[in-house]
This record gives structure tokens, C-alpha cells and sequence, in this order.
């Protein structure tokens, strides 16, 4: 009996992943529930387990590959002998000639019918094995990465970084006599061709994420510690070199920010144009910004700000956070009040906790609350669900498992989504004040900063008390002014008087 193993669902608006990593090879037995291997996404890291005992039978979908949602991984033969491994189909549309085989686009998805050559990861000469990943693809929604369909040399580079092809379009030719027949056109002057590290010289493959984040940063594997199954080089582990290089160098200057499409650049000085370095942006940036700005133009954004006496709030809290730890195993934080005392003002102010769909307007008679986490792959916002029905320790530990889970890279994607509201906390990195930009199709988000004695007039007299800024950025089409004051009003009153809190005041 085979048992197949495909694609789990990825979650909300994630259509394919990249096949990041398998522990097992064919042959090899594996028992249910053994993790098998692990597709990256453009979120999330999903780990695929066994569903059965047995025997790997067959890899579908080898180490680089961009599979979609339900699509065959590889196949488990329950009691038998392992089947031999088939070999793997050339690359989508690959026309194979006499000694050499063509490297042709892979199938893009739905919708897209052309894509950018963003990165070859080898040069026409070199010698390349099957399954080598020889470049990267971008398009408006995703990078595909291209690997070789035979084993061979590389002896055309038909279309060079920067080009732009169909869905049919030819990329290379590998030649498997090894020679090179046709040499690889030029690069497009501005293009920048990034240092990549060979993985001929390592026994254990790198993640494919990994290597497009070398090649995009220009670093060699050897600068990079792996922390990955058996020393392998892990996409974070990238990000943890360049973080440290670039903390040893605080001065290196920042590219310059591309100018808006449409929006003529001013003129430059020759003198400053000569020490300016201009970079193509690539085509996966280019509909983030777009996206971006659609959102902004949708959402009829507006934010309203406060100042916060934390004074009560610090004292309940050192009052109790001995007995609160002691009792509950999690500490007391600024957050569970935070969360509190925003789903007690999302009570009083339902269309904050709302949001459009056409032309109705759903409002949620529960608080899934979105609590923004910082990783070392960027930020993400795990979702607290039911927070309104929580005490203070259960919000807590919420927080703090999410947390650790989120700079694990351990959160799926469903603990990432159906969030109502958000509250973003930049005063943990020293922020004393910013206007947080709306998660649709959420209505609202709150934003914390910084905590800073200040003098205030306290009945006539100036005293020092620690205060905090706070924001509510919301959607104009469905909040009102008053109703966003009102809420701010409402966070800002329970933080001052917690105890308004326990009476529902």
C-alpha cells in the first residue's frame, strides 16, 4: 500500500511554498508523525510530518522546488521495500536535443505570465549538477527558483539578470559533453552581480531561502555559522551574519530609496552621482510598495493620539509581581493591561472591532487580538484569540508562548490570522511617539511607546510622573472622530485606574 504525501493547506492568501529541507532520502523507514521535511513560505516555516510507517518510496518534489497547495511531495510504501526513486522530470517544458538539454521558465502560477531573472547563481563554464538551483526568478507575487534538469555544464545563459521572459521563454542550456557552445550575453550595465557561495565544497546543502539571502547580501557561506541539521545554513543564520557585520560597521551608508513610479527624480550633482549606487528594484518590491500604497489609498486612514500616567499601573504592578509570578509562572507585564484595557474599549466602541466587506460592515463580538513580536526575520504579529474572555494570566502566558514561538519560527500561519484588533508596542525599541499603519482589513490599531518621566500638573502643583504617549491609527470610512476619542479615552482612563477594569467601568 503507498501512501502520498502532498502539500498541507498554507494558510490564508498563501498559494505555494519552496521546499526548504527533507531529513529523509528514499529507502530510508520513517515512522507517523516523523517530520519529513519542511517547505518555506513567504511567512511561515511548515514542517510536513509522516502520516504512516514505512518506507520512503519515492521524492517528488526534491530540495528548491516551489510546489503549490495539495501538490505531491513524495509517496510512503507501507511494509514494502522502498521503490527506487524516479528520476526527476526535467524542468517544466525542458526541451532536451542531442547532448543538451534546455532550461526553460517553470510553470509561474495562475495569472502570471512573465517573470524577472533576477540572480544566476552560475556562470556559462561552470559545471552543475541535477537539482543544482542555477538561478532565481521574481514575478509580481512570488520568487521561483529555478533549478538544473540534468547534470552538465552550463553552456548558455540565454536570458541574463534583469531580462524579462514569457511562461515559455528559454533561460540556459546545459550541455552534458561539457561543451560550452554559446557564451551567456552581457549583463545590463547598471545590473550588480552579487558573491556567491558554491556548495561544492560542503557535503550538507544549504536552505534555498539561505542561498538567495547570501547572494542578495554578497556573502560567502564560510562567513556564515550554520545552525541547521547537520551544520546546514539556515535563512536566519544569514540574517544573524549580516545583522553582526553590520553592527561592526554602523557607517556603512544605505542605498538610495527609489523614486516613486511616475515621479521624475530631481537632478543630481555629477559629484554626488558618481558616489551614488543604483540598484533595480526587484519586481517582488515593486508590488509590495504598490500594495502598500493601495491600501493606504483604500483605508481612509487617520490617527488619534494620547498621553498615558502609568503611575498606577507601575504600582500594581510591583505590588503584585512577586505573588502574580510566584503564583501564575509568568511574569506581570505592561501588555496584559494594555490588552485589557483595549478589548474593555472595544466593548464600548463595537466599530473599532469591525470591518468592511462590500458595502456591509461585520462587527466581531469577540476580541482576537494581534500582539506585533519581533524576530530576527522581521515582525510578525501572533494573534491572542478570545482575549476578552481572558484573565490577566492567561493573556500573559499567551503573550509570552507566542512570543517564544514566534522567535523560534515556530508559528503557523493560523496563529497569524483572524486577528480583530492590534496593538503594536514601539516603545520597546525607544519610540516616544508614531502613527502605526493599519493591518487590514482590521479597523483599528493601537500604538505604544515609550514610558518618560515628565513634569505634569497634578491639582495645581508640577510633579514628575512617568507618562506614555499612545496612538490609535483607524479607518475613517467606519470610525468617526468621535468614536476614535472615545476609545483612546476609554484605554487611556483604565490604565490610569486599573481598577475600573475589575468593576467594568
Amino acid at each position: 500500500m503507498t501512501t502520498e504525501i502532498r502539500v498541507p493547506t498554507l494558510g490564508e492568501s498563501v498559494t505555494e511554498a519552496t521546499v526548504a529541507t527533507w531529513f529523509k532520502k528514499p529507502g530510508d523507514s520513517v515512522a507517523v508523525d516523523e517530520m519529513l521535511c519542511e517547505l518555506e513560505t513567504d511567512k511561515v516555516t511548515v514542517e510536513v510530518p509522516s502520516p504512516s510507517n514505512g518506507t520512503i518510496a519515492e521524492i517528488v518534489a526534491a530540495e528548491g522546488e516551489t510546489v503549490g497547495v495539495d501538490a505531491l511531495l513524495a509517496t510512503i510504501s507501507e511494509g514494502a521495500g522502498a521503490k527506487p526513486a524516479s528520476a526527476k522530470k526535467a524542468t517544466q517544458g525542458a526541451a532536451v536535443a542531442a547532448g543538451s538539454v534546455d532550461v526553460m521558465v517553470p510553470t509561474l502560477g495562475e495569472s502570471v505570465t512573465e517573470a524577472t531573472v533576477s540572480t544566476w547563481f552560475k556562470a556559462v563554464g561552470d559545471t552543475v549538477s541535477q537539482d543544482e538551483m542555477l538561478c532565481e526568478l521574481e514575478t509580481d507575487k512570488v520568487s521561483v527558483e529555478v533549478p538544473s534538469p540534468a547534470a552538465g555544464t552550463l553552456a548558455e545563459i540565454s536570458a541574463p539578470e534583469g531580462a524579462t521572459v514569457d511562461a515559455s521563454a528559454r533561460l540556459a542550456v546545459i550541455s552534458s559533453s561539457g561543451a560550452t557552445g554559446v557564451k551567456a550575453p552581457p549583463a545590463p550595465a547598471a545590473a550588480v552581480t552579487p558573491a556567491v557561495a558554491t556548495s561544492g565544497a560542503k557535503d550538507v546543502k544549504n536552505a534555498p531561502s539561505a542561498e538567495k539571502a547570501m547572494a542578495q547580501a554578497g556573502i560567502s557561506s564560510d562567513a556564515v555559522t550554520g545552525t541547521g541539521r547537520d551544520g546546514r545554513i539556515m535563512k536566519e543564520d544569514v540574517a544573524a551574519a549580516v545583522a553582526a557585520v553590520a553592527a561592526a560597521q554602523p557607517a556603512t551608508a544605505s542605498l538610495p530609496t527609489p523614486a516613486a513610479a511616475g515621479a521624475p527624480r530631481a537632478p543630481v550633482p555629477a559629484d554626488d552621482a558618481a558616489r551614488e549606487e543604483r540598484v533595480k528594484m526587484t519586481r517582488l518590491r515593486q508590488t509590495i510598495a504598490k500594495r502598500l500604497k493601495d491600501s493606504q489609498n483604500t483605508a481612509a486612514q487617520l490617527t488619534t493620539y494620547n498621553e498615558v500616567d502609568m503611575t498606577e499601573v507601575m504600582n500594581l504592578r510591583s505590588t503584585y509581581k512577586q505573588q502574580f509570578e510566584k503564583k501564575h509562572g509568568v511574569r506581570l507585564g505592561f501588555m496584559s493591561f494594555f490588552t485589557k484595557a483595549c478589548c474593555h474599549a472595544l466593548k464600548e466602541v463595537p466599530e473599532v472591532n469591525a470591518e468592511i466587506d462590500g458595502t456591509d460592515i461585520v462587527y466581531k463580538n469577540f476580541v482576537h487580538m494581534g500582539v506585533a513580536a519581533g524576530t530576527p526575520t522581521g515582525l510578525v504579529v501572533p494573534v491572542i484569540r478570545d482575549a476578552d474572555s481572558m484573565s490577566f494570566a492567561a493573556i500573559e502566558k499567551a503573550i509570552a508562548e507566542k512570543g517564544k514561538r514566534a522567535r523560534d519560527g515556530k508559528l503557523t500561519m493560523a496563529e497569524m490570522q483572524g486577528g480583530t484588533f492590534t496593538i503594536s508596542n514601539g516603545g520597546v525599541y525607544g519610540s516616544l511617539l508614531s502613527s502605526p499603519i493599519l493591518n487590514p482589513p482590521q479597523s483599528g490599531i493601537l500604538g505604544m511607546h515609550k514610558i518618560q518621566d515628565r513634569p505634569m500638573a497634578i491639582n495645581g502643583e508640577v510633579v514628575i510622573r512617568p507618562m506614555m504617549y499612545v496612538s490609535m491609527s483607524y479607518d475613517h470610512r467606519i470610525v468617526d472622530g468621535k468614536g476614535a476619542v472615545t476609545f483612546l479615552v476609554r484605554v487611556k482612563d483604565a490604565l490610569e485606574d486599573p481598577r475600573r477594569l475589575l468593576m467594568d467601568l
